[in-house]
């Protein structure tokens, strides 16, 4: 293509080359900036990925099953606990006349025997059993994990009786199933389910911020790179050798930031595999993306840092004297607020009264954050025009004449605190957390079908004087053992007096009734208390993300903006303005657009989690969720302040040392 030929690429080396050290701070901005955005954009990728790589090696416990007479096992899956954590235990017996054609299941050589115990490398053995081998990789979707696999003859209690559901504890008890074979199948519902939901909204969350921040890494020092282009349109230079020099530069900054982006991810990958997230850390492999994916993301940036560049050529190509003699540029049309209303009425009728689905969710994030982007420069001018009608100071003019005469450079300076806010918003009406109102942790339950509970009890009391353990046996109704759903069911329980005995208790109980094994009340909630203190986590880990992109985007564009406007700085401070009026109006053309704009975004994030909130109950406002909204907020306008301040010596610099025609 000749827009890319070898002379375009000379001239553009050539203009890169001829900036200057000032021109060259403001490629390494732009490089900075792809540079976080790759890296950020393939962490989110690796951990969507991740939780489905989870997920496959743990579809092998949801047996399906066998049609006709293809059942050539017979599989069950339970959940005990040590220490507090889960234990999964599956329980497999192959079929009469299948000994030799039954499948091994994963990470197992072969199947087991009756009798054999393998267990993962973090569990080691099962009370009272001996270990036969240990389960490879393929068994289990997380370091640490606890998982047995105990061997039984297809006669035998375990495999024949049948084992009730609890809606409390989804995926953790699974009745004998004849099976095929142990592929199993990936469940819909449950808290697997939940937290992939929850990865794709906090990707969407944080992928947006991080896409308006690589397209505005294409527009730094927009200013003075579209003087130079028309200079050289004027000179007779064809829109196409323009549009071929700037994706060029694009491409040049963008590639860099990208291999960049990828270093840092790859050198982040170990860091992020220690995150703990439902119940333990990563396998490295698990978050890596994958060469076909990584080109694809770093393609990905490429293009829109280059589609981002190529988008402002328009007024260079149709009227380049305009930007050379710095023109005034048009005012933003009320289109853009009237697009951002149209997004949110769509977003209450769409959710009003039902359950959103999680891919809906999404969607309409992702538009919200679109229609964001376009209301910002909107908002800008309009400050723009009120704040120069009601200066009253040479630097509160100053600011006013900039918001006006450029909304969206001032835009990309506070756009990432402003999606960071809607983000912001959005979480302080969620709280999910609580402990769990079943029983006690301490008092072991054991569901006990009505006809037994006294010849169960006597049972109980024996074993556990014969262990030595000193425990109070009784009998009652609450909903810990009992969330089977069968009727006439009582439990059974025993209340230990010493906590540091209960497993030794938990073990001498087991099989006391097949199939069912004792657990407290604290075992029955503990997805969901794993689920919410991981979804805190993730509400962090989001707004952590969500502002160093803000506060990374500030302090790039703050600086892009000095070398972008070196020249009228420098003729201000010629014709005599004091350098603090200089800054104290960068200040303010930055600062008040941020308070706006941030207040704005932190209200729309609120009012588009009410609809989700109100549909799991009420809205939860409380004294903790204040307290995050004032520290994120603290957080991100300190930053603001601390990359205008970081700022501060380039602008001395480029005031004293630029003359009448600095450029």
């Amino acid at each position: 293509m000749r827009a890319l030929d070898r002379t375009t690429w000379t001239l553009t080396w050539r203009l890169l080359r001829g900036g200057g050290r000032h021109g060259l701070l403001a490629a390494g901005l732009s490089v900075a900036a792809a540079a976080v955005c790759t890296t950020l954009l393939l962490l989110c990728v690796g951990a969507n990925l991740g939780f489905g790589e989870r997920a496959a090696h743990a579809d092998w416990r949801s047996p399906v099953e066998a049609k006709g007479d293809r059942a050539v096992a017979v599989q069950a899956v339970d959940t005990t606990f040590r220490d507090g954590e889960p234990v999964t235990v599956v329980d497999v017996a192959a079929l009469p006349g299948a000994h030799g054609s039954a499948p091994a299941p994963p990470g197992m050589p072969r199947f087991p025997a009756p009798g054999e115990v393998w267990t993962s490398p973090a569990l080691g053995t099962l009370p009272g059993e001996e270990t036969t081998g240990t389960l490879g990789r393929e068994a289990l979707s997380r370091p640490g994990e606890k998982v047995a696999v105990v061997g039984h003859r297809p006669g035998d209690p375990a495999m024949t009786t049948e084992r009730g559901t609890d809606p409390r504890r989804p995926g953790d008890i699974v009745t004998p199933t004849r099976v095929a074979d142990f592929t199993g199948e990936r469940t819909a519902d449950g808290y697997g389910a939940q937290y992939q939901d929850l990865m794709k909204l906090a990707t969407v969350l944080v992928v947006v911020p991080l896409l308006v921040l690589g397209a505005s890494s294409a527009r730094l020092s927009v200013s003075r790179r579209d003087a130079r282009l028309a200079t050289v349109r004027l000179l007779g230079a064809t829109p196409g050798r323009i549009a071929g020099m700037t994706a060029a530069e694009a491409l040049l900054t963008g590639a860099a930031g990208a291999v960049v982006g990828a270093l840092g991810y790859a050198a982040l990958l170990p860091l992020a595999a220690e995150v703990p997230v439902a119940g333990g850390s990563w396998y490295t492999a698990d978050l890596w993306v994958g060469v076909p994916t990584l080109l694809a993301v770093l393609a990905g940036v490429v293009a829109m840092v280059t589609a981002s560049a190529l988008g402002g050529l328009r007024q260079v190509v149709v009227g380049p004297l305009g930007v050379v003699q710095r023109s005034r540029a048009p005012r933003m049309n009320i289109v853009r607020a009237a697009l951002f209303v149209a997004v949110l009425v769509g977003y209450w009728l769409m959710s009003r009264g039902k359950e959103l689905d999680i891919d809906m969710v999404v969607y309409f994030f992702a538009a919200v954050f679109v229609a964001l982007s376009f209301v910002g420069p909107w908002v800008v001018g309009v400050l723009g025009s009120l704040v120069t009608a009601a200066a009253r100071r040479p630097a509160t003019l100053l600011a006013g004449r900039r918001l006006l005469d450029d909304p969206k450079s001032a835009w990309r300076a506070v756009s990432g605190l402003t999606l960071a806010g809607f983000v912001a918003g959005f979480f302080v009406l969620f709280s999910i957390g609580g402990g769990t109102p079943w029983g006690g942790p301490d008092r072991l339950a054991l569901s006990v079908p009505g006809d037994r509970v006294a010849q169960v009890q006597q049972e109980v009391t024996g074993r556990l004087e014969r262990a030595g353990i000193d425990a109070k046996v009784g009998t009652d109704d609450d909903w810990v053992a009992t969330g089977t759903g069968a009727r006439g069911e009582r439990q059974v329980t025993a209340t230990v007096a010493d906590p540091g005995r209960l497993d030794a208790a938990r073990a001498a109980l087991t099989d006391v009734v097949p199939g069912r094994r004792p657990v407290t009340g604290e075992e029955v909630g503990w997805q969901r208390e794993q689920f919410a203190g991981d979804f805190q986590k993730a509400t962090l880990g989001v707004l952590g993300a969500g502002f160093t992109v803000a506060i990374a985007s500030a302090g790039i564009t703050a600086a892009g903006a000095v070398l972008d406007r070196r020249r009228t700085y420098g003729l201000l401070h010629l014709a005599g303005t004091p350098l603090r009026a200089l800054d104290a109006a960068r200040r303010t053309e930055s600062l008040l657009p941020a308070v706006v704009l941030t207040g704005a975004s932190v209200l729309t994030g609120v009012f588009c989690a009410a609809p989700l909130t109100l549909a799991g109950g009420s809205p939860q406002f409380d004294g903790r969720s204040a307290a995050l909204l004032a520290g994120c907020l603290a957080v991100g306008f300190t930053g603001l302040a601390a990359a205008s301040a970081a700022s501060r010596p380039l602008l001395r610099t480029v005031a004293h040392t630029a003359g009448p025609r600095p450029d």
